[in-house]
């Protein structure tokens, strides 16, 4: 509909103040109604249904979710997932059903929220109805015309398999998703075996196609058919199960190797740190780890002073951390090591107490209890490689980082002028002295880029580990460990170092436990050193003539 107003100055025509007033009421009351007509109405909720969800007995709420699953209606799909997380309530004097929006905030159906004084009543439901209750939400999400959502769903399906197998056939026809389509085979053939008037000849074809394609979610089916009566059904069964545990075994070993590079990394990134002080100073700094703990803290510092953007304050908190630990291990280096130079085990001792020191004053101007450190939406999400393997966003984001730390720090040390000079005093410190370059300018300087990395490092531990005063404890034996196995001095062989003990710890604990893995680690490290002094990559230099 369109509205026009034309004036004529020729004729002397014109509108008053008033006739505009009421076109453009009338242009905006017509606008709102068409609104009105295009805004989806809320379907009401049936009598039937409602009843059923206010009755307490178990077979009510049964034909309560089987009404809304037929109907499963954007308001229906609703009610059922409040439902279903427990968050469905009701009063028995007005009849009213109310859902938890908040943990004491309820509205009704409509919005309106709950004013009353009297406590509401849940409409509970047990781990059966949960489950019919996400296999009609599943059934919804089949129709979605998002290609994911359709994976999820029919994923789910397969450990289900509740739905008709004429619907299923029907869904597999008409989805044009690969994947999707090939979950929707393998939740039919769940289906099939499910079903125990299925004939033998879908049965057998049902466990051929697990065993082309291995669905942990169907392993229950296929290990009740591997005890069948019949010999042909028992055969394909444990064929199935043999390759699925095949399969299981692939994906345990990728797991591992994931998790071991994401520990890898974390040692790598604590580790190259303290391999710079070590290797241009020849100090044993007891207090790297302190260092990251500062990094950590400065995670939640910023948390505290930001607390609804916690990305943000994640990103902010590298320069912050790099900066504040590197000051503070300038600090330490100009107030205590530079004085106890070429006195290793007092350099030792010092350390240990500034490690004291720093732990103390955490747990006085903080708290001894670990601080919560939210974890952005994007980190706490998962990638799926593959049906039953799935890597979290956070550790390999934690691995991404510590790639790009390193060969950032490989940059510095190469193609900067305190790089060049650090290179002459790790290798030769009288001849860089007598070539004009401050050794003791050099040495704090390294001294505070070797803490800042330490910074970093726990920013990137402060996703996966307990921020708290003796956090930092936990990886400073391992980070020696990777320092003396790498190479003294030597980044590529800390970053050797790190992956490999990394590896080595995951590969071996769930044959020997934790402790005793690393227990063992160490003893092959000692073994090692007997036959290679020098660390997989030697040192040059001072470092190398001890």
């Amino acid at each position: 509909m369109r509205f026009s107003l034309s004036i004529n100055p020729r004729a002397g025509a014109w509108v008053s103040r008033a006739r505009l007033a009421a076109l453009l009421a009338l242009v905006f009351c017509a606008l709102a109604g068409v609104a009105r007509a295009q805004a989806p109405a809320a379907s009401p909720l049936a009598p039937e249904v409602r009843e059923s969800l206010l009755d307490p007995k178990v077979n009510a709420r049964d034909r309560a979710i089987a009404l809304l699953a037929e109907d499963l209606s954007e308001e229906s799909a609703r009610i059922l997932t409040f439902l279903k997380n427990g968050d469905l309530f009701f009063d028995a004097e007005t009849r009213k059903l109310y859902l938890r929006v908040g943990e004491k905030s309820f509205v009704t159906l409509s919005g309106e929220e709950y004013g009353g004084s009297a406590p509401l009543k849940k409409s509970a439901v047990n781990n059966r109805q949960r489950q019919k209750i996400q296999s009609a939400l599943n059934a919804r999400s089949l129709q979605s015309p998002d290609p994911q959502a359709r994976r999820e769903a029919s994923r789910a399906l397969i450990a289900s398999g509740e739905m008709e197998l004429e619907t299923l056939q029907a869904l597999i026809e008409a989805e044009d998703d690969s994947e999707a389509r090939e979950n929707l085979r393998a939740a039919r053939a769940a289906a099939v075996l499910k079903d125990p008037q299925a004939a033998e000849g879908d049965i057998l074809s049902a466990l051929a196609l697990f065993q082309e394609r291995p669905a942990p979610e169907a392993r229950e089916l296929i290990r009740v058919k591997a005890e069948s009566p019949d010999a042909r059904e028992a055969q394909a069964a444990r064929k199935a199960l043999a390759s699925l545990e095949a399969r299981a075994q692939r994906l345990a070993f990728f797991e591992t190797l994931f998790f071991g590079l994401s520990l890898g990394s974390v040692l790598v990134l604590i580790a190259i740190g303290l391999a710079i002080t070590f290797g241009v100073m020849g100090v044993i700094n007891m207090a790297h780890g302190e260092m990251a703990m500062l990094g950590a803290y400065a995670v939640w510092f910023l948390q505290e002073l930001m607390p609804d953007r916690p990305l943000a304050a994640l990103l902010l908190a590298i320069p912050l951390a790099f900066v504040g630990a590197g000051l503070v291990g300038a600090l330490i280096e100009r107030g205590v090591i530079r004085f106890l130079y070429q006195r290793p085990l007092e350099t030792l001792l010092a350390t240990f107490g500034i490690s004291l020191i720093l732990r103390q004053a955490a747990l006085l101007f903080i708290s001894a209890n670990n601080r919560p450190i939210v974890t952005p939406a994007f980190f706490g999400g998962q990638w799926r490689i593959a049906d039953g393997f799935a890597v979290s966003v956070g550790r390999v984001s934690i691995i991404v980082f510590c790639l790009a730390v390193f060969f950032a720090l490989v940059a510095l040390l190469r193609y900067t002028r305190l790089g060049l000079e650090t290179r002459a005093v790790t290798q030769n410190r009288e001849i860089a002295r007598a070539m004009g370059v401050k050794a003791a300018r050099v040495d704090a300087l390294t001294f505070a880029l070797g803490s800042g990395v330490a910074g970093l490092a726990g920013v990137a531990l402060s996703l996966i580990a307990n921020v708290g005063p003796n956090m930092g404890q936990g990886y400073i034996v391992d980070s020696f460990m990777v320092v003396v196995f790498g190479g003294v001095g030597n980044l590529w062989g800390s970053l050797a170092g790190g992956l490999v003990i990394g590896l080595a710890n995951k590969f071996m604990e769930p044959a020997y436990g934790a402790i005793l893995a690393k227990i063992l680690i160490m003893v092959g490290i000692i073994f090692f050193i007997q036959r290679r002094p020098s660390g997989l990559f030697p040192p040059r230099g001072r470092a190398a003539r001890g």
